[in-house]
């Protein structure tokens, strides 16, 4: 591993100071965040990270969970994994959320990751990783090895010509079904971001995964408050039962009035170069009754525009099922 400095930030200002230092905050930059390191260090051994200047924020007093004045929930940046899976609040009225938290890694893992680190980790795709391989997303203009190599894994929605790696985050599917909003302060000051807007398409730039800027620090994240007689679930699709990542993954969240859909939402993962969202196919399932042909419909919507590669066409119908499935286990 490549020599670096940790720095030990007491207060925010002094992350932010050493942070904007740096052409970005996140992305392949020279000054890091560091809390969990989960991810961030793993990458550093692998060569893929080589920041000079490590940030350690787990001297901020940003872990902690609990009510905003709204009656939703405020989720501090630190917050570890497990406790927020585990939290009481959570489990009661965001339950997809703990479920998809808890379906993702291991239990020390869990124990380690923090909440801003699990919405920026970085793709598993294979050549990302390896620093022998080309890579736009590593190295901007190299090329993209994985569309014409192993692509199994990889997104069929939200691709370009440039990328096709698929977001690692189980947490953020289930945040972006919640309407998530993530809470930034930076050398511009303070602002939020809608999660929908926050992780941004490959496009021609797919070093560019967020709308973080230089100096930007995450302090939390916030939903909204729980809808009344909302059933909430997370249904994961993988390989093998545990430390695995999704296949294809479906965050959902109805609500029933006199045996109809009366709201519904929801979000894939596994399948997106983001997290992925479509309103409008959520909007197809009101008023109608719970169904296999409502499910299917809405994930036909979801799914238009799927460009699979040569190994991976096989997650749309993965996905028509996996919604289908999750759908049901709510509306019974």
């Amino acid at each position: 591993m490549q020599s670096f400095e940790l720095l030990r930030a007491a207060d925010p200002s002094a992350a932010i100071a050493a942070a904007s230092r740096s052409a970005t905050a996140q992305q392949g930059a020279s000054v890091r965040f560091l809390a969990g390191g989960t991810t961030l260090v793993d990458l550093m051994k692998l060569g893929v990270e080589a920041p000079h200047l490590l940030v350690d924020i787990n001297r901020l007093a940003l872990d902690g969970i609990g009510r905003t004045a709204d009656g939703g929930l405020r989720i501090g940046a630190t917050a570890r994994n497990s406790d927020l899976a585990h939290d009481p609040i959570v489990k009661a009225e965001y339950a997809a959320l703990s479920q998809a938290i808890l379906s993702g890694a291991s239990t020390q893992l869990r124990n380690a990751a923090t909440t801003a680190g699990n919405l920026l980790q970085r793709t598993r795709c294979l050549y990302f990783r390896d620093i022998a391989t080309p890579c736009n997303k590593r190295e901007p203009g190299s090329g993209c090895s994985a569309i014409d190599g192993a692509n199994r894994m990889l997104a069929i929605l939200g691709t370009s010509e440039h990328c096709i790696a698929s977001n690692p985050s189980d947490m953020a599917v289930a945040m972006m079904m919640y309407d998530a909003v993530v809470h930034v302060v930076g050398a511009q000051g303070e602002r939020q971001i809608a999660i929908a807007d926050f992780f941004l398409l490959p496009g021609d730039t797919p070093d560019r995964e967020n709308l973080l800027q230089p100096g930007d620090l995450v302090t939390h994240v916030t939903l909204p408050p729980p809808e009344a007689g909302a059933r909430s679930a997370y249904l994961k699709l993988r390989d093998r039962a545990s430390y695995e990542f999704a296949l294809v993954s479906a965050a959902v969240s109805v609500t029933m009035a006199e045996g109809r859909i009366a709201s519904a939402r929801f979000a894939f993962g596994g399948v997106g170069t983001r997290p992925w969202r479509v309103p409008a196919a959520e909007a197809s399932l009101l008023g109608q009754p719970p169904g296999e042909a409502a499910f299917r419909r809405a994930a036909d919507l979801a799914l238009a525009g799927a460009r699979p590669q040569s190994q991976n066409g096989f997650k749309i119908e993965l996905a028509r099922r996996c919604l289908a499935h999750a759908l049901a286990q709510v509306t019974r």
